[in-house]
């Protein structure tokens, strides 16, 4: 056997050095090398052998299915990844402990193995037994699902080449080893190593393989970021224990849209697909209270009309707070310093808080509008119309900006109630029709202001 090659490796980034370093040059963490064993084995040379060599072709001469899609069932996460699976791809699936990323994946199985046939689950953090009072718990009871304990990768992918499974899930891929690296289970290398020679798998063998990953306590998935740019599609898992649903948000997909999301609500006989979310993040929305207004959003192809609640009280500090749950923090200071500017309210002596309802994280700037308008309504203490809703773009002038998909929005909010709608003047003169609301179109701050509380 070759002589083992030892060196030293930054567990937050995988930053290799010959010798130990108490930082980081390449992310700057602390004390963050461990010193690890690297052996090259011909082992995995045979699982290879069992699937074939790739040879290169023309382009001309590929051929491929048009929507050759393997359909979970599950309509939310179906939409997530674009249609369904594609065959050969790899999905990485994140999220905090607990959070449903494992009762997700079996109930796909679940519905999976009904239609496709043998479906292999492998678990290196669960014993079978554990993984059956799950599967009882959610009436889940199939022959087709195949279950293997196992943590070591040529094991597991012996088992993957006998078996033929038509979905190949990894749950968790912090767990499972290569025995060509002399490292401890979920080292950097171990979860790179790992990573690689799944996806080669997955390639060469045509089987869709889904990876579940630990996140830090930033919210990111453990392990090198390179294991993100290995796959071919990111999901994440959000949602926390104050609310019975989750959110499946898709960060990368190369067979289909970027931050489309799924929405399901936790509940004892595992995860429901919510048909139609609007009305649930609208369900407990107080009725003539100032500092609430709706505000039409996307995410990816879905609208959704979601609440946005604000405070703003005289501050009793001698630096006044801000504070944001859901949308960005600085992108609200800006709009309180356009409020002070060009609409005259004084909000240097306040404490503003900020809350998207249910715990929803907007990024897309069509809020801004929304984010001014229940400002003004909390600091007047005038409520809005329950029936009206707003989405644009405000700029640093007070301008408001057009902004995409506006008769998808307008269209949403027709079909769930709403009646007046307040909209950048550029989105209202390129709409056709008015889709049964009564629509205003602005073009600055203090025009939106006068409309509504006028």
């Amino acid at each position: 056997m070759s002589k083992a090659k030892t060196f030293f490796q930054c567990q937050a980034c995988g930053y290799m050095s010959p010798k130990w370093l108490g930082k980081c040059p390449d992310c700057g963490a602390w004390n963050s090398f461990a010193e690890e064993k690297k052996e090259i084995s011909s082992r995995y040379s045979s699982v290879v052998a069992h699937i074939g060599k790739s040879e290169p072709k023309p382009l001309s001469s590929v051929k491929h299915e048009t929507g050759k899609r393997i359909i979970t069932g599950i309509n939310e996460l179906d939409r997530v990844l674009g249609g369904g699976i594609v065959s050969g791809s790899v999905i990485l699936i994140g999220g905090d402990p607990g959070i449903g990323k494992s009762t997700l994946l079996i109930q796909a199985l679940s519905r999976i193995s009904k239609k496709h046939g043998i479906v292999l689950y492998v678990s290196g953090e669960e014993s079978p037994e554990q993984i059956k009072i799950r599967a009882d718990r959610l009436s889940i009871n199939s022959d087709n699902i195949i279950l293997h304990a196992e943590t070591s990768l040529e094991s597991i992918l012996h088992s993957a080449v006998n078996l033929r499974p038509k979905v190949m899930v990894i749950d968790s891929i912090q767990t499972i080893y290569t025995e060509e690296i002399m490292s401890a289970p979920g080292s950097v290398s171990q979860v790179r190593e790992c990573a690689a020679k799944l996806m080669l798998f997955a390639k060469k063998s045509d089987l869709p393989v889904f990876i579940v990953g630990h996140v830090t306590k930033e919210g990111a998935i453990a392990g090198p970021r390179v294991l993100e740019h290995i796959v071919d599609t990111v999901l994440y898992f959000e949602g926390d224990s104050g609310h019975s649903y989750r959110i499946l948000r898709a960060v990368k997909n190369r067979f289909g849209s970027v931050n489309e999301i799924g929405i399901f609500e936790m509940s004892d006989s595992g995860l429901l697909e919510v048909e139609n979310p609007s009305e649930l993040f609208l369900l407990e929305r107080p009725v003539n209270a100032s500092g609430s207004t709706v505000v039409a959003t996307t995410e990816g192809t879905r609208t959704l009309m979601v609440e946005i609640q604000s405070l703003v009280t005289q501050t009793t500090f001698g630096m006044p707070r801000r504070t944001t749950i859901g949308v960005d923090f600085n992108r609200v200071n800006l709009l309180i310093a356009v409020l002070e500017k060009k609409v005259g309210m004084h909000l240097g002596g306040m404490d503003v808080f900020v809350n998207v309802v249910g715990g929803l994280k907007i990024i897309e700037p069509s809020v801004d509008l929304g984010i001014i308008t229940t400002i003004a309504s909390s600091f007047k203490n005038i409520p809005v119309n329950p029936g009206l809703f707003v989405f644009g773009e405000v700029g640093l002038s007070g301008e408001i900006r057009a902004v995409a998909q506006a008769e998808n929005r307008l269209k949403e909010a027709s079909k769930i109630g709403f009646k007046t709608a307040v909209i950048p003047y550029g989105n209202y003169q390129k709409i056709r029709g008015d889709f049964g609301l009564q629509i205003s179109g602005v073009k600055n701050v203090q025009e939106c202001i006068e409309i509504i509380f006028s």
